[in-house]
């Protein structure tokens, strides 16, 4: 293994990793490379739990799960003698919002929000409201205690940064001047809308109840009431994780396709873990194409034009020959842009990933990623 190639196995042997963040953009291999992961570990003796936010059953599938669910479940199949233990879940947005509600508002109070309509749009509509959720979760089986390795597998957002940022934007969105303004009449004592209209509001009140309906501004006043009085310790949940992701316990894994947008998205994202002091532990580069032979694309396609232009045409050999020309230059093309992204982040250990001949579908093609990861 190179020196500056990531060590998989040194990661995930060291008893300090207790948490690794599968980051990046969307469509990169994210989930697969969060359950090979996982599955190494526990093979090599690790208490694992994985996280997924993938709603796609294959990974339950090929862990010989019926379904995944909020809550995590042994891994337990023929063939499968791990070391350790391997545990998978997947993240259950709402369910995991209304657990938070209940241990923070109390019985009453808690009935009250999770009725509300306005809550029952914002626990699956507000942006960050996955991403959150996904570090409530990682802060709920850390403190449990009983993995020593967790592996989350991020959302799949349109910019891999809105994960490090969810907490923030989430507090900041239902702390808002505008849900302020909106739940006016409750914060004022129980004023009527229709007051508050008359007192110099009216223009505003009036285009929000033909946006929104007035129903809705009565929904949200209601739930500002009762979410007044749990929101410090829902900013405290997020100022929790936040450090829980600081923590020296804490590894970072950036997954990238050797594609220019995921390379750029990757490259924001280790200046922001660096800006932020979060510990990175380095990039994965996935369904890379390395070459098989060692044949120029020159010399194939010159080799494939003399045999077709031969007297004995060998069309099977002229098809592999000019495959392989083809496969030499996306592999040329890879290994440029990954050069890039090494000169711009010469500190950051990367392993490429070669891309499999198909999906996976069970533990041996989640072993095959595992074992691709570690260089083997």
């Amino acid at each position: 293994m190179a020196e500056d190639s990531l060590d998989v196995d040194a990661l995930i042997d060291d008893p300090a990793t207790k948490i690794v963040v599968c980051c990046g953009s969307g469509g990169v291999g994210k989930t697969t490379t969060a359950a090979a992961i996982a599955l190494r570990a526990a093979e090599r003796g690790r208490q694992t739990v994985v996280l997924t936010i993938d709603p796609a059953k294959r990974l339950a599938q090929a862990l010989g799960l019926r379904e995944l669910g909020n809550h995590p479940k042994q891994v337990s199949i023929d063939g499968f003698e791990p070391e350790g233990e391997l545990w998978a879940m997947m993240l259950d947005m709402r369910r995991t919002f209304d657990d938070m509600v209940r241990v923070h508002a109390g019985p009453e109070r808690a009935e009250q929000l999770l009725a509300n309509p306005f809550y029952q749009t914002i626990s699956t509509s507000f942006s960050g409201t996955q991403e959150y959720m996904a570090m409530e979760k990682l802060g709920q089986l850390a403190a449990t205690g009983d993995w020593d390795l967790i592996v989350v597998d991020t959302p799949p957002s349109r910019s891999a940064l809105d994960f490090l940022d969810a907490p923030s934007r989430l507090s900041s969105a239902l702390d808002g001047r505008m849900i302020r303004l909106l739940t006016g009449p409750a914060k004022a004592g129980g004023w009527g809308l229709r007051k508050v209209v008359s007192a110099g509001f009216s223009m505003f009140a009036k285009a929000v109840s033909t946006i929104i309906g007035g129903q809705l501004l009565t929904d949200a006043s209601a739930f500002m009431q009762a979410f007044d009085s749990m929101f410090g310790g829902f900013r405290e949940r997020a100022r929790k994780t936040a450090e829980l992701l600081r923590s020296g316990g804490t590894s970072f894994l950036v997954v990238a396709a050797p594609e220019p947008d995921a390379l750029r998205e990757a490259s924001y994202f280790v200046e922001r873990l660096s800006t932020e002091s979060m510990p990175l532990a380095g990039l994965v580069a996935n369904r890379t194409h390395p070459v098989l032979a060692d044949l120029t694309a020159t010399a194939a396609l010159s080799a494939a034009d003399k045999l077709d232009q031969g007297s004995e045409n060998a069309p099977l050999a002229i098809a592999v020959l000019r495959l392989h020309a083809d496969r030499v230059a996306l592999d040329e093309r890879e290994q440029r842009l990954l050069a890039r992204f090494t000169k711009a982040h010469p500190e950051v250990p990367v392993i490429s990933v070669p891309a499999l001949p198909s999906d996976v579908h069970d533990v041996a093609g989640l072993r095959d990623i595992g074992d691709r990861l570690a260089g083997a």
